[in-house]
């Protein structure tokens, strides 16, 4: 970049920079996220479909859940960045609608695009869209209706629609509901859900309908012996964070060896030491075993004489989890390892499931944990079944939480279209303009549903305008029947905050896209400067 000042050119950025400014730039960034979007619009609704994403490593991931296929692509334009990120925001704060979040950004973008070709400012239409932003979200509530348990089954019905599962979906939205009523809490008079609080498993062996639901710990580990029992009844649980194993030396020392008898007086004095850390977990009463870290192999001998159930390398999460359940402490020190730190569990029992051993630690001390054992044909399959499970835990979280539903199928955005256009015809200005194509993007989640059913998008999409003209607010687009019918009646519902996040972040992603004026793309250093060597200085 050159400037001209007294003849004399100003070099301000390295050689190799490009850069991209005014209308230029504004196009390059809405085109890309389109286009972003558009790769994965086909996936929205029951009749969507598939995308098949490959690693550089030849992994294979099919999926079409939004979040997921824009994690996998190799994204480089940053406005393009900019629409993954909503859909990961998305599937962070509700779990489900990253799809729609991500084909929302792209519409309105394109609205926007057509906007500036008339004449409107960006900051016109920013401005216009944020009023439009926060008028649907206070009709969005207006329209939302109160909760019940029964709506918990058909939110993660819902949830798990085309997603390949459709024929188990009674058996898993059951063991979704059950799962998720187990670790509500209750804080600052508010429910609170954290769906880290459950653990699931998977295994690849068997079918969808093998699923179950464990009242209780599963965990995809196995002892680390042959002889120690594969079943604990009355476990007293000793779950450490810390080895059980000879510590090495920090610092890099030797071992001087100068008579034959030293070799053997350092390994039984090794082995003395082993025998100890084993001895206090035996003498604390405790019969199983987990632990964080690794268990030396004599170690295990002397557990496994004992009759202690051991197992390591466990994961810190599932030790939180298993804290949780049994009540015992994350024991940090051999020397802390109490009758009193222990948790309790009526069995602790290892189990061939498919054709791989699994842990069940059931009768927890806390009766309210639960585990979810997925199964499936094939790796895919399973991999699959546990995003949308996922997915449908985070959507029944969020309708506790929030208690508030609304009507699927594209219902609350074409009711949320024809009041905006409603309120759009009361502004003043500009920004009436980019309140109107607002409404008119909402409709793209409708249109697209029936474009992926193989339906007549115009027809469905104006038949739906009259539906709710008449007042049926609820009327969305079954896409079985080719028809609109009333969502709440068929069953299809989602959470409120589904539909509100959509809005805010796809809304946010597409200001920051239209505020954008100059894109500057440094070129790679060819010398980068090395760092400092600090070693010699005192």
């Amino acid at each position: 970049m050159a400037g001209q000042m007294g003849g004399q050119p100003i070099i301000i950025l390295k050689k190799g920079t490009e850069r991209t400014r005014g209308e230029e730039a504004k196009r390059s960034n809405i085109m890309a996220a389109r286009a972003v979007a558009e790769a994965v619009r086909t996936t929205l609704g029951p009749r969507g479909m598939d995308k098949m994403l490959t690693d550089p490593a030849g992994l294979v991931t099919i999926t079409n859940d939004g979040a997921t296929i824009l994690d996998e692509m190799n994204i480089k334009h940053p406005a393009a960045k900019l629409v993954a990120e909503v859909a990961k925001t998305q599937d962070d704060e509700v779990g489900d609608g990253t799809t729609t979040a991500a084909v929302l950004t792209g519409e309105l973008l394109k609205g926007a695009e057509v906007l500036m070709e008339q004449g409107l400012h960006p900051t016109t239409i920013i401005s216009g869209y944020n009023l439009a932003e926060h008028k649907a979200k206070e009709l969005l509530s207006d329209i939302a209706i109160d909760s019940t348990d029964e709506h918990l089954h058909k939110i993660a019905r819902t949830a798990l629609t085309g997603k390949g599962i459709e024929f188990s979906r009674e058996k898993l939205s059951e063991l979704v509901v059950t799962a998720v009523k187990s670790v509500v809490k209750q804080e600052n008079g508010s429910k609170k859900v954290n769906i880290k609080d459950i653990s699931i498993e998977r295994r690849g062996e068997g079918s969808v309908e093998d699923s179950e639901l464990v009242a209780g710990i599963v965990l995809d580990k196995t002892k680390t012996h042959q002889s120690m029992p594969v079943r604990i009844e009355n476990a007293k649980i000793a779950i450490l964070a810390t080895p059980i194993e000879v510590r090495k030396a920090e610092t890099k020392s030797e071992i001087s060896i100068e008579a034959p008898g030293q070799t053997r007086m350092f390994l039984e004095q090794e082995e003395r030491q082993i025998r100890q850390a084993a001895d206090k977990v035996i003498k604390s009463g405790a019969n199983a075993v987990f632990c964080q870290k690794g268990v030396d192999d004599t170690a295990r001998y002397f557990l496994a004489k004992a009759g202690v159930f051991v197992t390591h390398r466990v994961k810190k999460n599932d030790l939180l989890k298993l804290s949780r359940a049994t009540g015992g402490k994350i024991i940090s020190s051999l020397d802390e390892v109490k009758p009193e730190a222990l948790g309790l569990a009526g069995l602790v029992e290892e189990k061939m499931v498919g054709n791989g051993e699994m842990i069940f630690i059931t009768g927890c001390k806390n009766p309210d944990t639960y585990s979810i054992l997925l199964r499936g044909g094939t790796e895919h399959v399973v991999t699959s079944l546990h995003r949308a499970m996922h997915d449908a835990l985070r959507v029944v979280g969020v309708t506790i939480e929030d208690g508030k539903i609304v009507a699927g199928g594209g219902a609350a955005e074409t009711e949320l279209a024809l009041r905006l256009r409603e309120y759009a015809s009361t502004l003043e200005g500009r920004e009436q303009l980019a309140v109107n194509k607002f409404a008119d993007s909402l409709e793209i989640i409708p249109k697209t549903l029936a474009e992926n059913a193989g339906l007549d998008a115009i027809d469905m999409l104006t038949e739906l305008r009259r539906q709710h003209e008449k007042g049926n607010k609820n009327a969305g687009l079954d896409v079985n029947e080719g028809k609109p019918v009333d969502m709440l009646k068929n069953d299809v519902i989602e959470p409120l905050r589904v539909k509100t996040q959509a809005i805010s972040s796809s809304t946010e992603a597409a200001s920051m896209i239209l505020r954008i004026d100059d894109v500057m793309a440094s070129a790679k250093d060819e010398h980068p400067k090395k760092k400092p060597d600090l070693s010699d200085l005192d």
